[in-house]
């Protein structure tokens, strides 16, 4: 083995690895999301779904092997911290108590170590504002109580010595089952979700039964990866499995498009929509470096629809892969960038008394005279 320090690449990867992202530092465009009616999507009851893409099983499995190695498991959380950052940034914006709070899908109950600690990110921000948000009680002072709730025991247990767990009033609950949230209506005045419905085979169903628990008027905040997460390796293990197989296998996982989720969120019931897009960028050494990463977080691929002739990847494709991931992708420094999307959505729970949209061409204001100086009545 070669000697003397690692390449700065390698470095890169082992700092993140090691510490915390930095978070929301980076504005975020915002849609309002506009129900169409190009697509129709089934809803049936809680429970088993009849249709399914991934195997719940099998994502359990993966899950739960990765929280065995606890310190390894807690290594690659880099991503997950981030996202549940960005995802209790969006709190700051609704100038309320809750007292009752749900998340649902938790992992290793990062949400709610992100609640308990002090604001961040700001560090651009002028003097005086710097002083007001460092003033701030974490988002934790606003939550009565937070029920963290997921089906991998191990995954959702894993950091429940950690000193976070004293600064929240927090129960882990266990779930049978991943399509079915066993909870009363009207029982919640929040639920946040952090990167778990991307592995749910009936989402619309999931959607509409948050949708009851919540009570009137309380919101829904959650997190999913995007339909262009990992579009890099995506198309590099393509390429490679053409070249070398003769076929293209599935090795990552069907995701949702951003165009969906206002349709899923309109049709489980929610009302005033807002979906915004996020991409998270971490550069690794290698693409091995990745997909070991991916294995430790539980990410692995659970999708049912695989050619057993193409399920595995031989070496030979490996090679490949990383051959044709730096080629197209490659940066100059000679690490490889993975592209993390992530779908942010708020949805409302239907109540009386609350504020509706102005219909489609009410404004009074002109958009276009206010991009070009103008700005006066119609």
């Amino acid at each position: 083995m070669p000697s003397g320090p690692p390449s700065a690449p390698l470095r890169q990867w082992q700092l993140l690895r090691s510490l915390p992202y930095s978070p929301r530092r980076f504005p975020r465009p915002i849609f309002d999301s506009c129900p169409t009616a190009k697509r129709r999507y089934a809803l049936q009851s809680p429970g088993t779904p009849s249709i399914q893409v991934f195997s719940p099983h099998t994502k359990w499995m993966h899950r739960e092997r990765a929280a065995a190695d606890v310190e390894e498991s807690r290594k690659v959380d880099y991503v997950r911290e981030e996202v549940a950052s960005r995802l209790c940034d969006r709190l700051l914006d609704i100038n309320r108590r809750f007292d009752e709070v749900l998340d649902f899908g938790a992992g290793p109950c990062t949400v709610a170590k992100i609640l308990t600690e002090p604001l961040r990110g700001y560090e651009d921000a002028p003097a005086d504002q710097q002083a007001i948000i460092q003033s701030q009680k974490p988002l934790a002072s606003r939550i009565g109580h937070l029920t963290s709730a997921d089906t991998s025991k191990s995954m959702l247990f894993r950091d429940a010595s950690l000193p976070f767990n004293e600064q929240i009033s927090l129960t882990r609950d266990l779930l049978d089952n991943a399509e079915y949230l066993p909870y009363a209506p009207n029982t919640f005045d929040l639920c946040l979700s952090a990167l778990s419905l991307h592995w749910l085979n009936e989402l619309p169903a999931v959607l509409s039964q948050i949708n009851t628990c919540l009570k009137p008027d309380a919101p829904f905040i959650a997190a999913m990866a995007g339909g262009d997460t990992l579009f890099e390796l995506r198309g590099s293990l393509q390429l490679a499995e053409q070249d070398r197989l003769g076929g293209v296998g599935r090795h990552v996982s069907p995701l949702a498009d951003v165009r969906d989720v206002g349709n899923l969120l309109s049709r489980a019931g929610f009302k005033l929509l807002t979906v915004d897009v996020d991409d998270i960028v971490v550069d690794y050494p290698s693409v091995f470096a990745l997909m070991s990463d991916l294995q430790s977080m539980g990410e692995s691929n659970a999708a049912l629809a695989m050619h057993p002739s193409l399920a595995g990847l031989t070496r030979d494709v490996l090679l490949a892969t990383e051959g044709v991931y730096r080629e197209l992708y490659g940066n100059e420094d000679g690490s490889l960038p993975a592209t993390f999307r992530t779908i942010y959505m708020i949805g409302w729970k239907e109540s009386e008394g609350q504020p509706e949209p102005l219909k489609r061409g009410s404004g009074q204001i002109n958009m276009k005279d206010i991009l070009e100086g103008g700005g006066g009545p119609r």
